[in-house]
């Protein structure tokens, strides 16, 4: 402690007590612990993940086209070779962080170590420097983010750039970025329209903004399922999982339940399904 802080000088004990609360440099993890990490702030850190919630990539049906894009991209990158960030939006409940995830594990099972890193929309501001933490390790990374999305006082899609863009750094090569969202341009429509008529130049009044998700080369729309797509889904997890039920009976309740829930979709055929397996006795992970 110096003589000024000893001594009682106002600025020595401030100066002394920043350096007591400021957080040091946050250690990257062992890597070689998990393949799946959660990044956390307030402090930074990646907490490793021992079980990921998914679901395999043979169950996810009516996707096909997105599945084989999403998972030929991530197998390039996972070998070393250039490949594109990814946006996948779209309807709810179709799939879409289910399918990055399943993505991530049929890469794993093909033998190539990429860890998958997520990051909470919440926490982007902290993104350049997880970056820097991610930049120096030796291996590669899919970097997501679920649900992404930007409100009209949300300045957080800027530090989302430093992913996409990189800034003078640039994005380093061994990290890639999937994100999902309901919306295509990741914000209100309505939004977009008021800005765009409350403009002087309305050209360029969303264009920072819309444009964010230009970034992405690779655009993967999701779309609402038919019913035939629906009873497949939940035809798949029967025959997964081992439960015995008649087509007839099947149909029957599957249809009242996508009634009685309003929608029909992916996430519906799973709900669905686990209540089936419920009253079948099964014992299963519901993950």
């Amino acid at each position: 402690m110096s003589d000024a802080t000893q001594h009682g000088d106002p600025l020595g004990r401030i100066a002394a007590a920043l350096e007591r609360i400021a957080p040091g440099p946050v250690e990257a993890p062992d890597f070689s612990r998990a393949g799946a990490f959660v990044w956390h702030v307030s402090p930074d850190r990646l907490v490793p993940v021992n079980e990921v919630n998914r679901i395999g990539i043979e169950l996810l049906v009516g996707i096909d086209r997105a599945r084989d894009i999403l998972l030929e991209n991530t197998l390039q990158f996972a070998k070393g070779f250039p490949a594109n960030n990814a946006l996948l939006w779209g309807a709810r409940g179709m799939g879409k962080s289910s399918l990055v995830k399943a993505v991530h594990a049929a890469v794993q099972e093909d033998g190539h170590d990429l860890k998958i890193v997520e990051i909470q929309r919440e926490d982007l501001p902290s993104v350049g420097r997880l970056l820097g933490l991610l930049r120096d390790a030796g291996a590669r990374f899919l970097l997501f983010c679920d649900d992404l999305s930007f409100s009209h006082d949300d300045h957080h899609y800027k530090s989302l750039k430093a992913v996409l863009d990189g800034g003078i750094e640039g994005r380093p090569d061994n990290v890639i970025f999937y994100a999902t969202s309901n919306r295509r341009h990741l914000m209100p429509r309505d939004m977009i329209e008021n800005e765009r008529s409350t403009a002087i130049l309305p050209s360029e009044a969303v264009e920072e903004k819309v444009s964010l998700s230009d970034r992405f080369g690779l655009w993967l729309g999701f779309h609402p399922c038919s019913q035939d797509e629906y009873l497949a889904m939940i035809r798949g997890y029967c025959t997964a999982y081992g439960i015995k039920i008649d087509e007839d009976t099947l149909h029957a309740e599957a249809i009242e339940w996508q009634a009685t829930r309003g929608a029909r979709s992916g996430r519906v055929a799973w709900q669905y399904f686990i209540d089936l397996a419920g009253r079948k006795g099964a014992r299963m992970s519901v993950s």
